[in-house]
């Protein structure tokens, strides 16, 4: 653990949230370009599927009401993942470089493909199908492992309460995120083809 880090159980909620992002301070150079790039990379999927479905909602295209649970799902994952990626980097670095940074990879290279082939299975669903199923299913077994590992910390180490709620309420926002994008996908992708139309360049 970071020795500078603070990690303080005996704060109020809000006292506690606000020393656990405080830790961000302690960021070094290689830290920040991880953190952006990660953050960076969940946000852009927040932003362009937000943008996606109120384009086609300003212009009068209905969607599903499941619909708008894709982007509250993405905001809601990347919100609470760029509060838990701080102490990650500070106070629980020591932690994950024997074993936990590696299954944050395997979730990042099962997750984001996830996406990616749902996206696919607009055009090629033949193609695309069973690879999404497949990247959705290992995507939620590596986030399950992820999450033992983090119990098994809490119960040696002691209770966090920021990293606890801050990992659930990310794989809430996961879980309810890809739900909905499976059911997007496999009720047709209504509203889709009407919003393309309003996409100048595609």
């Amino acid at each position: 653990m970071n020795s500078s880090a603070v990690r303080p159980n005996t704060l109020g909620v809000f006292s506690e949230i606000a020393a656990y992002i405080a830790n961000i301070k302690d960021f070094g150079k290689s830290d920040w370009i991880r953190y952006v790039s990660w953050i960076g990379t969940i946000s852009c999927l927040f932003i362009g599927v937000s943008t996606f479905v109120l384009l086609g909602w300003l212009n009068g295209v209905t969607f599903p009401g499941y619909v708008w649970f894709i982007p509250a799902g993405a905001g809601l994952f990347t919100l609470a993942l760029s509060i838990d990626d701080i102490g990650h980097r500070t106070l629980y670095k020591t932690d994950l470089a024997k074993g936990e940074a590696h299954i944050h990879q395997m979730i990042v290279a099962t997750a984001v493909p996830s996406v990616m082939a749902l996206c696919l299975c607009y055009q090629h669903p033949e193609i695309f199908k069973m690879p999404a199923l497949g990247l959705i299913f290992l995507s939620f077994f590596y986030s399950a492992l992820d999450e033992a590992m983090h119990w098994f910390r809490y119960m040696s180490k002691g209770l966090d309460r920021v990293e606890m709620w801050s990992h659930f309420a990310a794989i809430m926002g996961h879980v309810v995120m890809i739900a909905c994008w499976w059911q997007w996908y496999t009720s047709g992708y209504p509203g889709v083809a009407e919003t393309l139309k309003f996409i100048p360049f595609k």
